[in-house]
């Protein structure tokens, strides 16, 4: 093994191919700075780093940055000394939208909780449900019965959730003080501009340790006022007055140090965790797995694949609708999404805009907004269906045209490296509309956003369904790189899924791959989620450009070479998968536009949280100890 120093000289080097010289072979493109010769990078849904590792305990000798840590709760989840850190504001707009409009006065409580579409019943009623169904194929065994047990009992609306107190604090709560782990939740507001304003951005509330000023401290405030709605109609005449009460659903979490996620707990503790790794983009799914395969954001483009404007009903306007605190006129999967985020004058833009200008460093290439581009910034269905033929347009289709923007598997294909997305469902998705059906996520495949690989059936072929991942992992065909996204029922979204079902999802995966010695000794799993899902989250956010950083999410990287490594602080985000990919197998970076061209984080000697050289992404090499002998390995 090389040492330490002689690895992170490699990693900078700069391949033949981006300096214009040839190709690199098959054979060059299997040598790699590192001994990991196959990564996968599995994707759960909608859970900030404190919602699931808000009680942790490290082992002996680590720190980690959670609620606990700060002592905004107790080791029981009860509110703790610090647990003001934690409170929320009201808010008032002027009429205009704010990333950080005018506080007014804290909540006193939270008030009660709404059921806020977690099902009354169980996707499944049976066992024998579960084995016709395509879920069964991304579970081991013994965990079939999680999906037939958990219903609220509860109408499937946004009423009072009865299973929590008519009062909640002001502040993070406990969510299996009130019922069991088992059982499904509730689903926060986490689009686009709400996010920003849930972590309320300020650079005059700027410190040494929070150069940024974001605050996260109106979670509560968006959620009771935005809620569920965002397809552009109407208000309802209560929308977030006294009796909504859908404003403490985004501050629950998880208590490990209880007997939560165990399963996560104990990789946590046996492998790698990071407590220092965001969100790519503010807002939700889509954008966030579109971020992670172009590093950047997907414009609107024409034909020629240029920017080019979209339909007036699909241009994001967060202006609040009058008579409302923070209903957008134009915002959702069915009303606005797309942004001309280089000019101030379009609604929401300057104020993101002059946020960013006033920060303590530069933001990323002007934002990352190329002049007269539109960028998707909530969920709209991709420009194709899975079998290449393109997705119908118009204003009231909300897909996003066909894209030729620069891409990881691209990249990869330039290099010769193998690559494969594993989409549950695939084989069995519905090509007769927007969404695609039994569970398949068209929004979290982002080439099948790309003209480059829908339209080329070679290229299509590295879209598969999870059945397709055992059998490569069985038969030694597993490519270089890959992305493994649950389907719907599997992937731990809030109120759709469970996080239980995710961890058995992951199980599954780690115990195949650790199952064949030769394949788990080059191997290394990385196991985070897309977004935090509108779930409150204290960490350290550093915003990059006009679409992101969003909030904290977990990342566990499983690998021989990351055993042992404990808790890691250095800043990441999604597009950091990236950069490790790209250092790893020395493929350069995807575009100029990229995130991928950010530097490695520099620290401070007393806070490894903050990037002293901002913007900064770290490459994921700091998940691991390739050092001759470490941990008892050869």
């Amino acid at each position: 093994m090389r040492p330490v120093t002689v690895l992170v000289a490699c990693i900078f080097s700069v391949p033949l191919a981006a300096l214009g010289g040839p190709a690199p072979t098959d054979a060059e493109a299997l040598r790699t700075v590192t001994p990991i010769k196959h990564v996968i990078l599995v994707i759960g849904e909608n859970r900030s780093f404190d919602n699931m590792f808000g009680t942790w305990l490290p082992p002996q000798g680590q720190q980690v940055w959670n609620l606990l840590s700060r002592g905004i709760v107790n080791p029981d989840g009860s509110p703790g000394p610090h647990f003001p850190l934690a409170a929320q504001w009201q808010a008032e707009e002027d009429g205009s939208y704010s990333i950080h409009p005018r506080r007014s006065k804290f909540y006193e409580d939270d008030g009660a909780i709404t059921v806020s579409g977690a099902p009354g019943k169980p996707h499944f009623q049976n066992i024998s449900q579960v084995y016709a169904a395509e879920p069964a194929a991304g579970l081991p065994p013994d965990a079939y019965a999680l999906l037939t047990e958990g219903g609220t009992g509860l109408p499937k609306a946004d009423r009072i959730d009865t299973r929590f107190p008519d009062t909640l604090p002001d502040g993070p709560y406990q969510i299996t003080r009130y019922h069991y782990y088992h059982a499904f939740d509730g689903s926060p507001v986490h689009r686009f501009f709400q996010m920003w304003q849930e972590l309320d951005c300020d650079s005059a509330a700027g410190s040494k340790h929070n150069p940024s000023g974001c605050r996260g401290d109106l979670f509560t405030w968006v959620e009771a006022n935005a809620g569920r709605g965002g397809d552009g109609k109407p208000m309802p005449a209560d929308y977030g007055q006294p009796g909504r009460h859908e404003g403490a659903v985004a501050l629950g979490f998880y208590a490990m140090n209880r007997g939560d996620a165990p399963y996560f707990d104990a990789l946590a503790r046996e492998y790698a965790l990071s407590d220092n790794f965001h969100q790519a983009v503010m807002g939700g799914t889509g954008a966030n797995h579109i971020a992670l395969g172009y590093g950047t954001a997907l414009y609107y483009a024409g034909t020629d694949g240029r920017p080019a404007v979209p339909p007036a009903n699909q241009i994001e306007d967060p202006d609040p609708q009058p008579g409302t605190a923070d209903y957008y006129k134009q915002d959702g999967y069915h009303g606005g999404s797309f942004v001309a985020c280089a000019d101030p004058k379009q609604p929401g833009v300057k104020s993101v805009r002059d946020y960013l200008a006033a920060l303590p460093y530069k933001a990323f290439k002007d934002g990352g907004c190329q002049p007269h581009a539109y960028y998707l910034v909530n969920n709209y269905a991709p420009g194709y269906f899975g079998d290449g033929r393109p997705a119908p347009l118009g204003k009231d289709r909300f897909t996003v045209p066909p894209s030729r923007q620069p891409n990881l598997a691209l990249l990869l294909d330039k290099n010769h490296v193998s690559w494969r997305y594993y989409g549950e469902g695939w084989d069995k998705r519905v090509e007769d509309g927007e969404a695609e059906g039994d569970g398949y996520c068209n929004i979290c495949n982002p080439f099948q956003y790309s003209t480059q690989v829908m339209t080329d059936p070679k290229e299509r072929q590295n879209l598969k369904d999870i059945q397709d991942l055992y059998a490569d992992i069985k038969a030694g065909t597993l490519p270089a790189v890959s992305i493994l996204k649950p389907d719907g029922f599997l992937d731990g979204h809030p109120a759709t899924s469970k996080l239980e079902l995710f961890e058995a999802f992951c199980r599954k995966l780690v115990t195949a791959v650790q199952a064949d010695p030769a394949l788990w000794q080059d191997t290394a799993i990385m196991i985070t989620m897309d977004e935090g899902g509108g779930y409150y989250d204290s960490g350290y956010v550093q915003p990059v450009d006009f679409f992101g950083d969003g909030t904290r999410v977990p990342l566990i990287v499983v690998s021989p070479y990351s055993k042992g490594v404990g808790v890691v602080h250095a800043y990441g985000d999604h597009i950091s998968f990236d950069k490790f990919v790209e250092a790893n197998w020395k493929l350069g970076t995807i575009s100029e536009w990229s995130r991928d061209r950010l530097p490695n984080p520099k620290t401070a000697a007393d806070d490894p949280y903050v990037p002293t050289n901002s913007p900064a992404l770290d490459d994921l090499m700091s998940m691991f100890d390739f050092r001759a002998g470490a941990h008892g390995r050869p």
